[in-house]
């Protein structure tokens, strides 16, 4: 009998010893799957948290766009507005008596350009003064001239247009971001 339990202490212990090994062995395994989730856990949260900021950072751009696009919209309305209400104070500048002077200058400017003038054309509204100003070359009416003068040489061939609606384009693009400064404030 002293053999049979020699051999069941054996086979008890050779059970114990496997089942401590199977006990570490599956501790270790569960210790390796738990830092694999977590790490796949921390991945993911970064990766989310990526996503995130990139989805803030692209609804930021866009909302930067949308007020850009809407200050740029506001703004070319507002310049349209201001040239319009310049165009229409040109229109009613005509029938102002210092008018007088500026067509003589407008007159006189470009015919320091066009040095060999035949003629000078105003709008039919303008035609008596610009006869009263200019008394060597014949002055004819033109409708499309508004608020100047066209001066011309060769015929018609060659020619000078001096409006202050055509002086006024020449330097929007320079007045532009002074009159979008003054909008702004």
């Amino acid at each position: 009998m002293a053999l049979d339990k020699l051999l069941e202490q054996e086979a008890q212990s050779e059970i114990e010893r496997i089942r401590a090994e199977a006990r570490d062995r599956s501790q270790m395994i569960v210790a390796q799957a738990q830092e694999r989730a977590q790490a796949l856990i921390e991945s993911r949260q970064r990766a989310l948290e990526t996503q995130r900021q990139a989805g803030i950072v692209r609804a930021r751009s866009a909302a930067d766009l949308d007020l850009n696009a809407a200050r740029l919209t506001a703004s070319e309305s507002g310049m349209s507005q201001v040239y319009e209400l310049v165009n229409q104070q040109i229109t009613e500048i005509t029938r102002v008596p210092e008018y007088r002077d500026i067509l003589g200058r407008l007159i006189y400017q470009a015919r320091e350009v066009i040095t060999d003038a035949e003629a000078v054309e105003v709008n039919p509204a303008e035609a008596a003064l610009a006869r009263e100003l200019v008394h060597d070359i014949a002055v004819r009416e033109n409708p499309a001239i508004q608020g100047g003068v066209r001066v011309v040489a060769r015929g018609g061939k060659s020619g000078i247009t001096n409006t202050l609606a055509g002086r006024l384009e020449r330097v929007r693009g320079e007045l532009a971001p002074q009159v979008s400064r003054l909008l702004a404030e």
